[in-house]
């Protein structure tokens, strides 16, 4: 009876460590798909503390041109990315400063077309680490787990979380991808259509003019006299 507890109180135990070891090693990851006006300009801004890393990838998925002027700013006014009529990127500030970065995306250059972007962000803080640590350290002696390696556990928990999250963020990659494709097809569907309607009224008018004018050629209005 008493191994049946210890096993049952080991098994509880590796369950809310596993929890807790996925929520402290999870990194900060946003996305957001907005619509930017024509000739206008959007900010967004990112807190980030000392010596952590900021990933930012980004995708125009709908509008003319898709494409559209993209920047990052430091805390301190330095542009650290600056790029131009593009239609996706992806880029990894690190290690950052203290304070609030700046992303920005610009349509200026685009009078009447407005765009739809989508952007995600991924703030990795050392915090994190640090307190997964922590938890990991509390935990005691190896032999209320059964005499499980901890440092196993731990190795095999982050590779699982960090591909689960690989995995996550990829998905949402494919999305926008998706999203933009099927904006461009319906986009092309809607021009194959329209002048493929077009060519038709010209055939149709010059077949009726054709018409027209062999009958012209034969028609005979001249009297006989019998």
């Amino acid at each position: 009876m008493d191994d049946a507890r210890r096993i049952c109180a080991s098994l509880l135990g590796c369950v809310a460590l596993f929890v807790g070891a996925v929520n402290a090693f999870s990194p900060i990851d946003s996305e957001f798909t907005f619509q930017l006006p024509a000739a206008s300009k959007e900010c967004f801004y990112q807190s980030a503390v000392h010596n952590s890393s900021i990933e930012i990838e980004y995708q125009v998925i709908a509008g003319a041109g898709m494409d559209v002027d993209f920047s990052i700013i430091s805390p301190q006014g330095i542009h650290l990315v600056s790029e131009f009529r593009r239609s996706d990127g992806v880029h990894m500030v690190e290690p950052t400063e203290a304070g609030d970065y700046q992303i920005c995306f610009d349509n200026s250059f685009s009078r009447f077309s407005e765009k739809m972007v989508f952007f995600e962000v991924i703030l990795d803080s050392p915090a994190n680490d640090a307190r997964a640590d922590d938890e990991w350290a509390g935990l005691g002696e190896p032999e209320s787990l059964l005499e499980y390696k901890l440092d196993d556990i731990k190795e095999s928990m982050e590779t699982v979380h960090r591909r689960l999250e690989r995995s996550r963020q990829m998905q949402t990659v494919l999305r926008a991808f998706e999203a933009r494709d099927r904006n461009l097809l319906e986009d092309n569907l809607w021009r194959v259509s329209f002048w493929s309607c077009v060519s038709l009224l010209v055939m149709l008018s010059v077949a009726l003019t054709q018409v027209y004018t062999v009958r012209r050629l034969f028609d005979d209005r001249r009297r006989v006299c019998s």
